[in-house]
């Protein structure tokens, strides 16, 4: 069997010293020898020998290393590890650190790696939204709330539950499908559930929240049977919703929240809403040329058909009805008057009664869904708009159609008056802005959006004019380009207090609405005109629609160019992405 000749050189080191030295000398270098023949390295100085200094030019540099002058961060607990340098309670002397380099730190902290976390100072919409287009395991980790002493994780039927009477009344309220799922995702992503997935329809909310993956899902829904239209209720949602996404408040505090936001008052009564209907129609003929008493005529019929409106909704007539009785009056006003031979433009009466009944709010939200990709709840939404129109046309023609059989020659209904050529910025910009303010006291909007609002009216209908009057562009386009605008400054102004973009865009899109080419085009029905009536009616659809398109695409100029900051990598707003079709 061969020999260690280390074994055999310590032997005869031992005997050697026994005679002179002792047992101490040999303890002594029993202490100082290696313990094993891995402490030996060819790039390993022996001990007590320092590191040579480094040239200049060959200090080691890294991508990690931090700069000079910053300390690293100080870890909550400080951990072993298995490359970190032996400690002096070894009896060893640490080796010296490299020059060049700083205290001892590791790129990655010992207390892990902190969740990633879009920044709370950006609107909950933009980060919601953000992270609705982000596949499921590329989401943020939501931070789980503090239960106590037992983790017993969230209370999920109570936060589902929460989530889906927060999307009913933003649903019912007329927000966006888009909207309203980034608001459940929002609340339920702050109360910790992490797989879940809110899907919003026309009338039928559901979310579905799974533990795991090898959990089974836990699945809720529900249905929005009523719609009423509450902007300040929508604005109290929207500040709740904020309260739980950014602040972190409990859900106890969330659900007192939304109890007291349902007890709420509408602000402004009902009397105040039927005088709002006529200050809308009054306003709007004079946007087509009428004087003080055809202000006056409009005003009364509009006042009327609110009233028959709301008697016909207190008895539990479907909507289609009441739009049929709420537009009956003022087409009795105007065909009154012109069989009556008075100097009063009958045609701009009908017409500003019609300004109060097209349905430009469920527009606007149909053609929104439909562009972001929600297409079940824009098919809905604007088959709601097609049965509330020809509501309105059913109860507008039957009027017409007396009146003209009773005086086939009335010359004040005719599309021949001068409606389109009347040209007065100063009366139209006047009448714009009291027909947005009407406006916003119809959708019960709070008080301090008021003039916001009823400003943005009045710039939509400045740059119309420009463009339509001074310019002489296409009325379309030029409709489309005055509620883009309408819609790049409410997304700034909700961007700017946190809140919906409706209050800000559905009042100030009212003086845009085609509330003249609508009545042409009923007026040449009822005279047997079919092809003109058909051709004012496309033109009233294509207004329609370039409001709806031109409020949308201004919202999304502002998303496009104000991004959440922090979220320029990680949480870009990804859209579904289609091919030539397929």
């Amino acid at each position: 069997m061969a020999s260690d000749p280390q074994r055999g050189q310590r032997g005869q080191r031992g005997t050697n010293g026994s005679s002179g030295g002792g047992a101490s000398d040999q303890t002594g270098a029993e202490d100082r020898k290696p313990q094993s023949d891995e402490a030996h390295s060819a790039f390993t100085p022996p001990l007590g020998v320092p590191y040579p200094p480094l040239p200049e030019d060959e200090h080691p540099t890294s991508e990690f290393a931090l700069p000079a002058g910053l300390r690293p961060e100080t870890p909550a607990e400080q951990e072993g590890s298995a490359f970190s340098q032996p400690s002096s309670t070894t009896g060893q002397t640490p080796l010296p650190a490299p020059v060049g380099a700083t205290a001892m730190s590791a790129f990655t902290p010992p207390h892990g790696i902190p969740a990633v976390s879009l920044t709370k100072e950006a609107p909950w919409q933009d980060r919601m939204r953000t992270m609705l287009r982000m596949p499921v395991h590329e989401r943020p980790v939501p931070e789980r709330p503090e239960r106590g002493d037992e983790d017993t994780g969230p209370a999920v039927p109570r936060v589902l539950d929460l989530t889906l009477r927060i999307g009913e009344i933003l649903l019912a309220g007329g927000e966006g499908a888009e909207d309203v799922e980034a608001a459940m995702f929002g609340v339920a992503h702050a109360y910790g559930l992490e797989r879940v997935e809110p899907t919003v329809t026309f009338t039928l909310l559901s979310i579905s929240y799974q533990p795991s993956l090898v959990d089974d899902p836990v699945t809720a829904s529900r249905t929005v049977r009523r719609r009423g239209v509450d902007y300040t209720r929508l604005s109290a949602v929207f500040r709740l919703v904020d309260d739980i996404a950014s602040e972190g408040i409990t859900l106890e505090e969330a659900y007192r929240g939304l109890a007291e936001i349902r007890r709420n008052r509408h602000p402004y009564p009902s009397w105040a809403l039927t005088v709002a209907s006529g200050l809308l129609s009054g306003a709007a003929s004079m946007l087509v040329g009428g004087e003080l008493l055809v202000f006056l005529a409009a005003a009364l019929g509009s006042m009327l058909g609110d009233r028959l409106a709301w008697l016909a909704s207190g008895r539990g007539l479907p909507e289609f009805y009441q739009f049929v009785v709420a537009a009956m009056p003022p087409a009795a006003v105007g065909v009154a008057f012109g069989l009556a031979h008075a100097n009063v433009q009958a045609s701009a009466v009908i017409t500003g009664g019609l300004f109060a009944l097209i349905p430009g709010r469920a527009l606007v939200a149909g053609v929104h869904d439909g562009l972001t990709g929600y297409y079940i709840t824009a098919a809905a939404r604007l088959l709601e708009v097609g049965y509330l129109i020809v509501g309105i046309v059913v109860g507008v023609l039957s009027v017409l159609y007396i009146g003209l059989q009773l005086n086939p020659g009335l010359r004040r209904l005719n599309p021949e008056e001068a409606l389109g050529a009347y040209n007065e910025p100063v009366v139209q910009i006047a009448a714009s802005m009291l027909l947005a303010l009407a406006f916003c006291v119809l959708l019960q909007q709070e008080r301090h959006t008021v003039a916001f609002a009823t400003l943005n009216g009045g710039v939509a209908w400045v740059v119309y004019g420009a463009l339509h009057y001074v310019a002489e562009i296409n009325p379309v386009p030029a409709t489309a380009i005055g509620a883009g605008l309408v819609g790049l400054f409410g997304q700034l102004l909700s961007r700017y207090r946190y809140a919906s973009a409706l209050p800000y865009v559905t009042a100030a899109i009212g003086p845009l609405l085609p509330g003249s080419a609508t009545y042409f085009g009923l007026l040449n029905f009822a005279q047997g005109h079919l092809p003109e009536g058909l051709t004012s009616l496309v033109q009233a659809a294509s207004l329609a629609l370039a409001i709806a398109v031109g409020v949308n695409l201004g919202a999304e100029v502002a998303r496009l160019f104000l991004r959440a900051p922090g979220v320029e990598e990680a949480g870009l707003r990804r859209a579904a992405k289609r091919t030539r079709g397929f």
